[in-house]
C-alpha cells in the first residue's frame, strides 16, 4: 500500500465527533522514548485529519511515571492520554482511574483481536481493556558482532548463565579503544535500574517476597545478584553508569560505545536502523543470561496508550488511540520511517508481513521471546504475586524506585551491598505492613 492510500486509510477511522466543526486540543504525557517520538512525527496526519490539535507532554522516563501517578490518583486530569505500561494499567483500571476501551471490539477496522491476545491481557482488568498498545517487549542481550569476532569471542547459541557471561563480557572489554564490556542500567527507578536487576535477581533465586508477603531483600540470593552486579559494571561498564537509563545505553550502544546491552527488545529497531545507528550492520541478540534458574529471566511490558477516566475529550482521544495503534499507523510507520522502525510485539498482522520479516528478520525472534515468558511462574520458588521486573501491586512503585535508589547506591560505592540490601528490607517490611500485607 502507497503513503497515499495508508493516510487516507488512517483517516477513515475518524470519529464523528474528531471531525466536528469543533475543533479539540488533547494533552497527552508521553515518554521520549524512539517508538514516541515517531509518533510525535506523524501525529500532524491526525491533526490535518480531525482538525483537533495535540499539546504533547515529553518527559524522561522516570519524571513521567511520577507525574502521571500523582495525577490520576488525585484526579487532577492534566492529561487527556498518558502513555502507561503493563505495571499501571491493571491496577489503574481496577481503581476506576481509567477510561474502559472495549468498545474498541466494536470496531472492524480497528480489529483489536489482531493484537496479541497476551498484550490484551497484560492491559486488561476484570474483563475489561483499559489502554492499548504502541509496542510490547521483552529482554534479550545485544551484541557487537565485530568487537566478538575481533576478540575471537563465538556468540552463545543457548542460554548461557550470568557467570558465563561475564567471562564473556572480560574478553570484549576493550576501554583503550572506547568500547566497554557491557552497559547496564544504573539510574535508580523502579521502571528503569530496577527492570534490568529485578530479572537478574530472579536468574540468581531471589524473589520479592514469601508466599507470606515477607520481604525477602536481605537474602543471600539479593546479595549474591547485586554483589555481581555492582561488580560486573565496576568492571566493565561505562564511567558514570549510575546516570545511565534505557534511553542513555541505548544511545551508547548506537554509538558504539558498548560490546554487550541487555534491555529491551523493542530498542532492536532502532539499533538495527542504519538512519539511527552506526552499530545497525554488526549488532545481532542471544537470549538474557539466567543463573540458578531461567525463571524471570526476560521481562514483559508493554508502553501503551490510555486515557484517564478524568479526561473531559475522551471521545477525541479515543479517536486518538485508534488511529495510532492502528494497522495503518504500523503502515505509515513502515512507508516513512523504514519497516525495520516498526514497533514491535503488538499486532499479528504487523509481525507476519513480508515487508517487515525482510528489514527485520529478527522481528519473529522478538515474538517468539515475548510469547515464552511466563509472569506467573516469576522465579525459582513460589511466589504469591505475578510480574518479572515488577511485583503487580499498588506498594510496589514505591518500593521498587526506593530499593533501585538503594543499590544506585550501592553502584557508586555510597553504600556496601549489605547496607543497600539491609536498608531496601527494613522500608519493604515497613510499607508493607502499613499496607496490611503482614502484622
Amino acid at each position: 500500500m502507497k503513503l497515499r492510500t495508508a493516510m487516507l486509510a488512517g483517516s477513515a477511522l475518524v470519529s464523528a465527533v474528531a471531525t466536528s466543526a469543533i475543533a479539540e486540543e488533547i494533552t497527552i504525557a508521553t515518554v521520549n522514548n524512539a517508538d514516541m517520538i515517531v509518533m510525535q512525527k506523524l501525529a500532524p496526519k491526525w491533526e490535518e485529519a480531525t482538525g483537533n490539535t495535540i499539546n504533547w507532554v515529553v518527559l524522561e522516563e522516570n519524571v513521567l511515571r511520577q507525574r502521571t501517578t500523582t495525577d490520576i490518583a488525585t484526579g487532577g486530569g492534566s492529561f487527556d492520554i498518558m502513555f502507561i505500561g503493563a505495571y499501571e494499567t491493571p491496577i489503574w483500571g481496577a481503581k476506576g482511574w481509567l477510561t474502559p476501551l472495549d468498545d474498541f471490539a466494536d470496531d472492524a477496522d480497528y480489529d483489536l483481536e489482531d493484537i496479541f491476545q497476551l498484550v490484551r491481557n497484560g492491559l486488561s482488568a476484570d474483563g475489561h481493556l483499559y489502554a492499548v498498545p504502541l509496542y510490547s517487549e521483552t529482554s534479550f542481550t545485544f551484541y557487537r558482532t565485530d568487537v566478538f569476532e575481533k576478540a575471537g569471542v563465538e556468540a552463545p547459541t543457548e542460554q548461557i548463565t550470568y557467570d558465563a557471561f561475564a567471562e564473556l563480557v572480560a574478553k570484549v572489554h576493550d576501554p583503550d579503544n572506547g568500547v566497554y564490556g557491557t552497559c547496564q542500567r544504573g539510574k535508580a527507578g523502579w521502571g528503569e535500574n530496577m527492570a534490568f536487576i529485578g530479572p537478574l535477581a530472579n536468574a540468581f533465586g531471589a524473589k520479592w517476597f514469601d508466599m507470606d508477603w515477607q520481604p525477602q531483600l536481605d537474602s543471600e540470593e539479593w546479595n549474591n545478584a547485586i554483589t555481581y552486579y555492582v561488580d560486573l559494571m565496576n568492571n566493565y561498564g561505562p564511567p558514570g553508569a549510575s546516570a545511565n537509563g534505557h534511553n542513555e545505553n541505548r544511545a551508547l550502544f548506537k554509538d558504539g560505545k558498548c560490546a554487550t546491552w541487555v534491555d529491551a527488545t523493542s530498542a532492536a529497531n532502532d539499533v538495527r536502523n542504519p538512519k539511527t545507528s552506526t552499530v545497525a550492520d554488526v549488532t545481532d541478540f542471544f537470549q538474557a543470561p539466567k543463573q540458578v534458574t531461567s525463571n524471570g529471566t526476560g521481562w514483559f511490558w508493554s508502553w501503551a496508550l490510555a486515557i484517564p477516566a478524568s479526561s473531559q475529550k475522551a471521545d477525541v482521544a479515543k479517536d486518538f488511540l485508534k488511529w495510532g495503534t492502528s494497522k495503518e499507523y504500523y503502515e505509515m510507520v513502515g512507508e516513512t520511517e523504514g519497516w525495520v522502525a516498526v514497533p514491535s510485539g503488538t499486532r499479528a498482522s504487523v509481525h507476519e508481513d513480508p515487508r517487515l520479516l525482510e528489514a527485520a528478520p529478527f522481528a519473529e525472534t522478538i515474538k517468539n521471546a515475548i510469547f515464552s515468558v511466563d509472569p506467573a511462574n516469576p522465579t525459582r520458588d513460589p511466589v504469591p504475586y505475578t510480574g518479572v521486573q515488577f511485583v503487580a501491586i499498588p506498594e510496589f512503585q514505591g518500593i521498587g524506585n526506593y530499593v533501585g535508589q538503594q543499590i544506585s547506591a550501592a553502584l557508586t560505592g555510597q553504600a556496601t551491598v549489605e547496607e543497600a540490601l539491609a536498608n531496601s528490607q527494613k522500608f519493604a517490611v515497613r510499607e508493607m505492613t502499613k499496607a496490611g500485607y503482614i502484622k
